[in-house]
């Protein structure tokens, strides 16, 4: 019972730390998560007892909400069309950065090329966390910020299968590389069918059901759950979240109620916060200062060799990606390979490291902390001027007003509609109806009116909202086509015409529109 009380005392004592640090640094210009880190290297400092953190709490407790988040709020037909630069950067780029870090410790590095290569693998993974919380506060292109997000999720899974190959090599001193393809393949593409099925099911189940305590259950029970069932399976539980999420987030919210909606990102948002907020905080009380002082040598070298490699990886496939698919502009790839943080993921992995490594592993550790470190500190803290340098900053006051008055009438027109849906099934009297509709009516005016005069007053406004309009309308049009196509009312020749005459009206309306820089600084 006592030793229960402590950890309460203790898990009540970090929130309290967490939520004053994210309410002090408010008005600051840095990302929450880099100043946990330095709270919590300022309380290491001051003789308390070290926390010990045993990889399996991060893996099995933290990453999975945070995977499963990232992945629920993330929009499959946008992340779709980056699907083949994120392979390459979550795929190849693992390889990439495990083979150049690998090769580079291994010159300088205390021991041989096997557990440089297994330091190489343990850094492969990237954490954007610090990254977009920046990009939310400045605007930056939305389609950024889910090539950084959307190759996290990834490299995460890919990372862990590399680093447990290596792992094993160096321990049994024998590595094939063909048999290393097929394990990856193997526990690649079973986690993410593992987390695709229970996804649907999940879905499925969340359809039939209208109460939103259940619902939101049942995504908590698959975020844990596909992680837990894949491990067990001997397949990546990363990927099998990730996958999960992605359906869940794309599918579920289908047959949810607005009131689900509302209550199930309100509370994935929450335990995120949480869980990340815990994740930076632990990170800065498990660094050992002085000893990390002491192998500063070591650590800068690791640094060093984890920057080249990034770079290498993101300007490299971002040739290969341009030609694949839509282009990476060369100020993105510039955010990309500065943006290519660590935290969560490598620290989990280096407290993985078995004790039969001996020195080696302690060795690891250090450079990893010293790595995880840097880029938090260093590169976390100046992305924002970074990004304002290269002018990715894309929203001015009046888009940023904009989106608040177009946001506010929306949610308002919402409301109505649900408000008119239960007055109909007969949930609510006809008295309150009559009340409460003037007002909604009359609020909804005045919120137009508003938000018609600032578009009126800023002619950047009106092209962009023209634009956007007739993006939704080529949406619109697209999918009735593959509704139809799909149903069999139409025939694939007759959708290919359709599709490119579609395509064709998108160009000739392209035609008349400003250029993007016109409005906008974001490609």
């Amino acid at each position: 019972m006592q030793q229960f009380l402590q950890v309460e005392t203790l898990v009540i004592a970090l929130l309290l730390t967490v939520s004053m640090v994210a309410a002090a640094v408010r008005r600051l210009q840095i990302p929450y998560t880099v100043a946990l880190v330095v709270a919590g290297l300022f309380i290491a400092t001051q003789g308390t007892p070290q926390i010990r953190l045993v990889p399996e709490l991060i893996l099995a407790l933290f990453v999975p909400p945070l995977a499963f988040e990232a992945a629920f709020h993330l929009n499959w037909r946008e992340l779709r069309r980056d699907l083949p630069a994120l392979f390459l950067l979550a795929v190849f780029g693992v390889g990439l950065t495990t083979l150049i870090v690998g090769g580079m410790v291994s010159l300088v590095a205390p021991f041989g090329l096997p557990l440089a290569l297994l330091f190489g693998a343990l850094t492969a993974a990237t954490d954007p966390v610090a990254v977009i919380a920046v990009f939310r506060k400045l605007g930056v292109p939305r389609r950024l910020g889910i090539l950084i997000e959307g190759e996290s999720l990834l490299n995460d899974g890919t990372a862990i299968v590399v680093f447990n190959l290596m792992l094993a090599a160096v321990l049994s001193g024998r590595f094939s590389l063909l048999g290393g393809a097929i394990d990856l393949v193997r526990v690649a593409a079973g986690g993410v069918a593992v987390g695709l099925a229970l996804g649907w099911v999940i879905s499925w189940l969340i359809a039939g059901i209208d109460d939103y305590l259940i619902e939101t259950t049942l995504t908590t029970v698959l975020a844990f759950g596909s992680y837990l069932v894949a491990e067990r399976l001997r397949v990546s539980g990363v990927l099998a979240v990730v996958a999960a999420g992605l359906v869940a987030g794309n599918i579920g919210p289908r047959g949810m109620s607005a009131a689900t909606r509302v209550v199930l990102f309100n509370l994935w948002e929450y335990i995120a916060f949480v869980a990340n907020s815990l994740v930076f905080l632990l990170i800065g009380l498990q660094v050992d200062l002085p000893a990390l002082a002491a192998a500063w040598q070591l650590i800068l070298w690791s640094v060093a060799a984890v920057l080249v490699a990034r770079a290498l990886v993101v300007y490299g496939l971002a040739l290969v990606a341009n030609r694949l698919g839509e282009r990476i502009p060369l100020r993105w790839q510039h955010v990309l390979t500065w943006g290519g943080l660590r935290g969560a993921i490598t620290l989990a992995l280096a407290l993985s490291l078995p004790d039969r490594l001996g020195q080696a592993g302690e060795t690891l550790r250090l450079m990893a902390f010293g790595m995880v470190l840097f880029t938090l500190l260093v590169q976390g803290t100046t992305m924002g001027p970074l990004v304002r340098w290269l002018g990715l900053v894309g929203r001015s006051p009046e888009q940023a007003e904009y989106e608040l008055r177009r946001a506010r009438l929306v949610s308002l027109q919402v409301a109505g509609r649900q408000l008119e849906r239960i007055y109909r099934e007969g949930s609510i009297s006809p008295h309150a109806w009559q009340v409460l509709r003037p007002e909604l009516e009359q609020r909804a005016n005045a919120l137009a009116k508003a938000l018609a005069e600032l578009v009126q007053a800023y002619p950047s406004l009106r092209a962009e909202e023209l634009e956007a309009a007739r993006r939704e309308v080529i949406h619109a049009q697209r999918a009735a086509l593959m509704g139809m196509r799909r149903d069999g009312l139409l025939s694939q020749e007759a959708y290919e015409q359709l599709s490119a005459e579609i395509a064709a009206s998108q160009d000739e309306e392209a035609g008349d529109l400003p250029p993007a820089g016109a409005t906008t600084t974001a490609g």
